[in-house]
């Protein structure tokens, strides 16, 4: 047990006593329940939004950026926008990006590249936990061995930095055995819906730390992975990181009351609202970036004839986009054609451009304001 004399949880002990799932029926109470309903309806009405969009995969994958960005930042990582833009715009710039940056881009690639193996394998199973994690870390390694010594300290940000606030589970087979677990719990076919599932198995994910680093993020990934294997959502679209930022003492407060006290109830609450406000949120951005790229077409269009929907779309996938990506898609093949075109859509206000050292990118800062509202 992880207790001391006096009955205390004791943070610098492995977590092996870590409970496996299910939880007890009696936790999910009236309470729970209402929340759920909410939290459901948010979910379906934002997963019906996604269907609006003429090319989902074009779109979601600007709003899978911030996800990228905020997720990493829970974990202390940072990189500027501009950074991150500039290196999606641009393969080259991407490959000199700073290591910031290239874990903002790993995790956007680990969750599209989790979500292509999900479409084709049609298994959710650790395995798909063990890509991602070697996405993430760009690494060939996989559950940790059992004599790794991982500790979990509070930040340098924080009082007493550097203390262990936490101690996962360790030994021969004991973390397979855990994540074994954890999974059949998620693909049992009888018992909770899958959204409860999922914020239930997200605290037993975290409290048993299968991997060397990159836990959090891997997490995060699963969770958007397993709403979109359980159909509650076609895209993995649901921006969760940046509401956990914006309540990260709370998260961290309610992860640690169910390791420490049991205290199930007050975290599956949290995390349904979570759900709640971020679908919401999530599709006031939709409708934002729909609208707009509605205006701008019916703008763009009447005043520039070779602008053509197909345009409209690709200046709405990414907010910084290169000269070569309107010549590939008007077809401009001459130089000087190409720059009267780039002259034309700045002149407009369509874009705005900025010079980088020999490099020109061009922005969509209308995009720029919805993604950064």
């Amino acid at each position: 047990m992880n207790k001391s004399k006096k009955g205390v949880f004791d943070r610098t002990i492995p977590y092996n006593d870590l409970p496996e799932l299910p939880i007890a029926d009696e936790i999910i109470d009236k309470d729970i329940l209402l929340q759920w309903g909410l939290s459901s309806r948010a979910l379906a009405a934002l997963n019906k939004n996604i269907m609006r969009i003429p090319n989902p995969l074009m779109l979601v994958n600007t709003i899978s950026l911030q996800e990228a960005q905020s997720s990493t930042a829970i974990e202390n990582i940072f990189t500027t926008e501009d950074e991150l833009y500039k290196a999606i715009s641009d393969q080259t710039k991407e490959e000199l990006a700073n290591p910031a940056t290239k874990e903002v881009l790993r995790y956007r690639e680990a969750l599209w590249g989790g979500y292509g193996a999900l479409q084709k394998k049609k298994t959710f199973d650790k395995s798909v936990a063990v890509k991602i994690f070697q996405q993430i870390k760009n690494t060939r390694q996989g559950i940790r061995s059992p004599q790794s010594q991982v500790v979990i300290k509070r930040g340098q940000s924080e009082f007493r930095a550097g203390e262990i606030i936490y101690t996962p589970p360790r030994g021969a087979g004991i973390i397979e055995k855990k994540i074994d677990n954890l999974f059949a719990f998620l693909n049992q076919e009888k018992g909770l819906d899958p959204l409860l599932k999922m914020v239930i198995a997200h605290y037993q994910f975290e409290a048993i730390h299968p991997f060397i680093d990159g836990n959090g993020r891997t997490g995060r990934i699963l969770n958007l992975l397993y709403l979109v294997d359980q159909k509650l959502l076609t895209h993995p679209v649901l921006y969760l990181s940046k509401y956990i930022i914006h309540h990260k003492d709370d998260y961290y407060y309610h992860l640690a009351g169910v390791t420490q006290r049991g205290m199930w109830k007050p975290w599956i609450l949290f995390m349904l609202k979570a759900v709640e406000g971020t679908a919401e949120q999530s599709n006031q951005k939709i409708d934002e970036i729909l609208a707009q790229m509605a205006i701008t077409y019916q703008y763009a269009n009447a005043k520039i004839k070779w602008y053509s929907y197909e345009l409209n779309q690709a200046l709405f996938s990414q907010p910084y986009i290169k000269q070569k990506l309107v010549g590939e898609i008007t077809g401009a093949k001459s130089r000087t054609t190409l720059t009267k075109y780039m002259l034309q859509l700045t002149e407009l206000g369509i874009l705005s451009s900025q010079t980088d050292g020999r490099e020109v990118y061009y922005i969509n800062n209308d995009l720029i304001r919805i993604l950064e509202g």
